[in-house]
């Protein structure tokens, strides 16, 4: 496999007036391509910075963060998609408007780009609701429609931070397995930041599991399971409770 993005040694603190918060020590760990990598970890441990960094959003104190053997420069954000826990769609837009936006944004809207939105909206079920309003939608489909608003810019990268935590359980485990469907039929590189441990095992091809403020690596976890199998259907296979019991077991130790 092709290394895509390293972490090495990085560091990283919160500075206010009232003094330095340390979020990150020693940060190590590599995501190659195609990898769908997910990161657990208690809450405010620093999980969502790490997403930040790699969104060019923060930069760290100490080591490195390569993309391809190369520093991570602002400038490479270019091929970044960004999905948040609530899905920002404008209600006085369209579906299809909304999706458009982030091609507005970057003066990329064009005959060729609406055409590969409105493939997206076929492909995925949304092609029907393009000129309804998000309020129309569920909230699945509008994670949905999230999710290719981020594809339609063609990302090389995808951070997902707890996309899914604002719905309901069953819709939760649907739209996770919808969105896991479409990353890996658009061959994506993904990193997805949750709390929910399922979740992490039945996305992730491998699991970073982050130790309390500040965090380190506790253990990276391969999850092998069949790649033929739906994120839906890895919840019932016979490695997946002790999956979930190892890395339960890890978060838990010394917390």
């Amino acid at each position: 496999m092709d290394t895509f993005i390293e972490f090495k040694d990085v560091f990283f603190s919160y500075h206010t007036i009232n003094g330095e918060t340390p979020a990150l020590h020693h940060i190590n760990f590599s995501v190659d391509k195609n990898d769908f990598v997910a990161i657990v970890g208690p809450s405010g441990c620093g999980k969502s910075t790490l997403l930040s960094m790699l969104a060019g959003l923060l930069s760290p104190e100490g080591g490195s963060i390569t993309v391809y053997g190369k520093p991570l420069l602002p400038k490479s954000t270019r091929s970044v998609g960004y999905m948040l826990q609530k899905d920002q769609l404008f209600e006085w837009r369209t579906i299809e408007k909304n999706i458009f936006l982030g091609l507005e944004i970057q003066k990329k809207l064009n005959e060729e780009t609406k055409a590969y939105t409105r493939t997206l909206l076929k492909t995925y079920g949304l092609y029907d609701f393009r000129n309804a309003k998000p309020s129309e939608l569920s909230g699945g489909m509008r994670q949905r429609a999230a999710l290719i608003r981020t594809l339609v810019l063609k990302p090389e990268l995808l951070l997902l931070d707890e996309p899914f935590s604002a719905l309901d359980y069953q819709t939760r485990l649907n739209t996770g397995n919808d969105i896991g469907e479409i990353i890996k039929r658009e061959k994506k590189t993904a990193i997805l930041v949750t709390h929910d441990i399922s979740e992490a095992i039945s996305l992730g091809s491998k699991v970073i599991i982050l130790s309390s403020r500040p965090a380190t690596v506790k253990r990276i976890i391969p999850i092998r399971l069949s790649e033929e199998l739906t994120p839906l259907e890895r919840r019932n296979s016979p490695e997946f409770k002790n999956y979930f019991n190892l890395i339960w077991k890890e978060l838990n130790q010394n917390a």
